[in-house]
């Protein structure tokens, strides 16, 4: 194999055959291949793109460069949900017990927050004590014991996606949807599912801003996953104002709690709802989304789902009796009086991020107590005179962020139309 004759050949824009892709995604993965190569050839896929056919080869190439979960038991469905990212989505930490007390196991692989976009495990982590490093055997064991466990991956898993997407971060080539695609399906083919369901997030605080590059998004994920006999459905959903009322770790594990209990914000139900549904039906548990929805609400109510969400974090280390710390509470007002127009919901994450509760380094560490608390929503009226947001952090630091938060809010005279929450649903048949 010539890697360059292959970097040539992609960046002319002609098909690659799978023996190519198979032999620079091995090559890389030992060490064979150089970085800068592998950045080549990136950067020739990230503007000739790949067509189904080569995405899907390179998705089995990277899941076949690590392990694969096996489990003991076949009879129970395994299933799982990724997010794209979103400022204030606390779905797993909601839909995975949520789901293990409907009786599926949710062997979850998450990660950590992302530019503006919270992370998974670091929102975990603001319960005392909880381990989100845990071992494949322990993982599988929680899982298969309590019924769901959300960790890290480990370095066994899709190796070639941990050395290429560092790449991807410095090259300016994660904007590519077959990398994307691989990257995703990777992972969450190595957990061996029975069932996956993707949350495309679109908007101004999610990774893809417009509707076409969100539904593109959506169904490369739905194609290739299907292709690669992974029953697969992806939900776009509105990340034009945040998910729930609070970002910031110890606040998301605060309303995702409540939400279990049923008190939880509307908006974020309905998600955590649709999604859980699409996941019963691929598992076979229902015949309609109405009826997996009806089930998901009487795990609510009976309180099994919060249970469940008890014992995972038990199981994983963590004491939820012990306090939580959240940082002072400070407002803010809007400027003007009206209607809340619009939000730069990608600014409200950088913003937790200026509070210390997210990364501008890759070795920074998270202050998980503070964050904020959005008061209303897209075309509530909202007053001079009444708090639109609380922001949990020192004096200081709150008044440090106030003009990136008010440059963040914008306010009309006459109310707009909210946003949908569900733009679109792809399944591939």
């Amino acid at each position: 194999m010539n890697p360059v004759t292959i970097i040539s050949k992609k960046r002319d824009g002609q098909q690659l055959d799978p023996k190519e892709i198979g032999q620079f995604v091995q090559g890389y993965t030992a060490g064979n291949i150089p970085d800068y190569q592998m950045a080549a050839l990136a950067m020739a896929i990230f503007f000739q793109g790949m067509d189904s056919d080569e995405t899907t080869e390179l998705t089995l190439q990277m899941l076949n460069s690590g392990a694969m979960l096996h489990w003991n038991d076949a009879t129970v469905a395994k299933v799982d949900k990724h997010s794209t990212g979103g400022v204030g989505d606390k779905v797993s930490l909601i839909l995975a017990p949520l789901l293990a007390a409907c009786g599926l196991q949710v062997p979850m692989l998450s990660g950590r927050g992302l530019g503006p976009t919270g992370g998974t495990l670091d929102k975990l982590e603001a319960i005392p004590g909880l381990r989100t490093d845990l071992g494949t055997r322990d993982f599988q064991s929680i899982t298969e014991r309590v019924g769901c466990a959300i960790v890290g991956a480990s370095t066994e898993v899709a190796p070639a996606d941990r050395k290429l997407y560092a790449l991807r971060d410095v090259t300016a080539t994660v904007r590519s949807i077959p990398l994307i695609t691989a990257s995703i399906l990777s992972k969450k083919l190595a957990e061996g599912l029975d069932g996956l369901v993707l949350d495309v997030k679109c908007g101004s605080g999610a990774f893809m801003k417009s509707m076409d590059e969100a539904r593109r998004l959506a169904t490369s994920l739905v194609s290739v996953g299907r292709s690669l006999n992974l029953q697969t459905t992806a939900l776009v959903t509105d990340m034009s104002q945040p998910l729930g009322t609070k970002i910031g770790n110890a606040l998301e594990v605060d309303e995702a709690i409540l939400t279990l209990q049923g008190q939880g914000p509307a908006d974020l139900m309905n998600v955590t709802l649709e999604l859980g549904a699409e996941l019963l039906l691929l598992a076979g548990r229902n015949r309609t989304l109405a009826e997996a929805r009806q089930q998901l609400e009487k795990a609510i109510t009976a309180g099994t789902a919060f249970e469940k969400f008890a014992q995972m974090v038990s199981a994983q280390g963590g004491d939820l009796e012990a306090p939580r710390n959240v940082a002072p509470c400070q407002e803010l007002r809007p400027r003007k009086t009206g209607y809340l127009h619009s939000l730069n919901t990608e600014a409200l994450g950088w913003a937790v991020i200026e509070l210390g509760g997210g990364r501008k380094l890759k070795t920074d560490r998270i202050d998980h107590s503070v964050g904020l608390q959005i008061l209303a929503r897209v075309g509530d009226p909202v007053s001079i005179e009444q708090p639109l947001m609380k922001i949990y952090a020192s004096q200081s630091n709150a008044d440090n962020i106030r003009p990136l938060l008010d440059e963040a809010i914008k306010i009309s005279v006459t109310p707009p139309t909210p946003p949908e929450l569900v733009h679109d649903r792809i399944t591939g048949s």
